[in-house]
C-alpha cells in the first residue's frame, strides 16, 4: 500500500509541477520528512500533506495587470485623427441644432408633444459636452489652440466656462482617488470617521446633499446655471479665469437674447432648460457613477498612487450600444483615468486591443442606479457604504 501511494506521488509530483514539492515526494520515499504525517497501523498509512511554502502558480489565472505598463501600452491610441473628430463634431452639433430649432418652432406653433424630444436634444448637448471634454484634455485635435478654441466655444452651449472647468477637472485627474486631494472637479464624498466627527447639522446637510433628488436634481442645476458663471474655486487663480467665465456668460447671454427676440421669452425658456437640464442630470450621473461604487480605490495621501487610483477608482459603465455613442463611451472610464490623452472615439478599440480590461470594475447601466445608496467610504473595510450600513457598523 505505501508503495502505491509512493508511487503515485512521484507521478503526480512530474505531471503536475507545483502541485506538489518533489522534494517533499522524496523525503517521503525514503521515510525522512517533516511535511508529512503517518499514523500506521497493520501496514495502513495515512498522509496528510501540509501546504507547500511557496504558492502554487494557478496556470488558468489572469496575471494581475500592472498599471504602468498598461499606461505605456495605452499610448499608441494616444493620436487623435483631425478626419475624425471633425466628422465627429458633425454629426453631434448639426442634428443638436435642427432637432432644438424644430422644438422651438413646434412649440412655438401650440404643439407641446414636440416637448417629448427634449431628451433626444440633451443626449447631443450631452455628446457636445463629452467632445469639450475631450478637448481641455488635449484628445480632440493635436493643436492647443484648436482645442481651446473649440472647448470655448461649445462652453457657450453647455453654460460650461471651458478654462475654468479644464483646469478643475485637471486637479481631479490628478488626485482621484486620494482621501487628501478631495474637493476639486468631483462629487463630495466623507469617510465614515468624519461624517460621524460631524455635528447632527453638518451630517443632516450632508444627507441631504447626497440624496438622488438633490445630486441628480437641484444640484446639476445649481452647477450649470449658477455656479459655473463666477470660477468658484479659482477667483484667485489669475485673470484667465474670471475671463473664461465672464466671457461665457456674455457669450451664452447673447445667443439667449437672439433666442428670446425670434420665439418670445416663455418659448426659449420652455425648450432650453429642460434640454439643458436633462443633459446636465445625465451628466451628473455618469460623474457620480464614475468613482462611486462599492470596490472604489481611495488611499490617504502616502499610501496613494495615480496609477492605482486611476485604473482601480474608475468605473468601467457598459451601455447599450446607443447609449454608449451619446455619451462619448466615457463609461469606459478607467481606460480613461489612466491615458486621458486617449480621444473619446478610441476609448472601444483600447477594450478590443486589451479584453481583460472589460471586467474591471465593470457595471450595466441597472447595476450602476444602485450605487445610489452609497454615501460614505469605510476606510476600514475599505469599501463604500451607505448612511444604514455605517450605522449598523458602528
Amino acid at each position: 500500500m505505501v508503495n502505491l501511494v509512493r508511487r503515485w506521488l512521484r507521478i503526480t509530483a512530474h505531471a503536475f509541477p507545483g502541485f506538489l514539492h518533489l522534494r517533499t515526494v522524496e523525503r517521503f520515499q525514503t521515510g525522512v520528512t517533516k511535511s508529512a504525517e503517518t499514523v500506521s497501523s497493520a501496514r495502513v498509512t495515512v498522509i496528510v500533506l501540509q501546504k507547500p511554502a511557496i504558492a502554487s502558480l494557478d496556470r488558468t489565472a489572469p496575471l494581475p495587470i500592472d498599471p504602468r505598463q498598461l499606461m505605456r501600452d495605452l499610448q499608441a491610441f494616444r493620436d487623435p485623427r483631425p478626419g475624425r473628430s471633425g466628422w465627429e463634431l458633425a454629426i453631434t452639433l448639426v442634428p443638436f441644432l435642427a432637432l432644438f430649432a424644430l422644438i422651438a418652432i413646434a412649440v412655438k406653433a401650440g404643439y407641446l408633444v414636440a416637448l417629448a424630444a427634449t431628451p433626444l436634444a440633451g443626449l447631443f448637448l450631452l455628446r457636445l459636452f463629452i467632445i469639450q471634454h475631450d478637448c481641455g484634455h488635449g484628445a480632440f485635435l493635436r493643436g492647443r489652440a484648436g482645442n481651446d478654441w473649440i472647448g470655448r466655444a461649445l462652453g457657450v452651449l453647455t453654460f460650461t466656462p471651458y478654462d475654468c472647468w479644464r483646469r478643475s477637472h485637471a486637479m481631479h485627474h490628478a488626485g482621484t482617488g486620494n482621501l487628501d486631494a478631495r474637493g476639486f472637479g468631483d462629487v463630495d464624498m466623507l469617510t465614515v470617521r468624519e461624517y460621524r466627527e460631524r455635528s447632527w447639522l453638518g451630517r443632516f446637510g450632508y444627507r441631504l446633499y447626497r440624496h438622488p433628488l438633490v445630486l441628480l436634481g437641484i444640484g446639476p442645476a445649481y452647477l450649470f446655471l449658477l455656479r459655473h458663471r463666477l470660477p468658484i474655486g479659482l477667483m484667485k487663480e489669475g485673470w484667465l479665469y474670471w475671463t473664461s467665465a465672464m466671457a461665457t456668460n456674455l457669450a451664452t447671454a447673447l445667443v439667449l437674447a437672439l433666442l428670446i427676440a425670434l420665439l418670445g421669452f416663455g418659448v426659449t425658456a420652455l425648450v432650453f432648460l429642460p434640454v439643458l437640464l436633462s443633459a446636465a442630470s445625465l451628466g451628473v450621473w455618469l460623474f457620480y457613477v464614475q468613482h462611486q461604487f462599492p470596490n472604489a480605490h481611495w488611499e490617504s495621501a502616502d499610501d496613494w498612487s495615480f496609477h492605482v487610483a486611476a485604473l482601480h477608482g474608475s468605473s468601467h459603465l457598459e451601455l447599450p450600444r446607443i447609449l454608449g455613442w451619446f455619451t462619448g463611451y466615457i463609461g469606459i472610464h478607467h481606460v480613461h483615468h489612466l491615458a486621458s490623452r486617449i480621444p473619446f472615439y478610441r476609448l472601444p478599440e483600447v477594450l478590443k486591443k486589451h479584453p481583460r480590461l472589460r471586467d474591471l470594475n465593470r457595471f450595466t447601466g441597472l447595476e450602476a442606479c444602485g450605487t445610489l445608496r452609497l454615501a460614505l467610504w469605510d476606510e476600514s473595510r475599505r469599501v463604500m457604504v451607505s448612511f444604514r450600513e455605517a450605522a449598523r457598523a458602528g
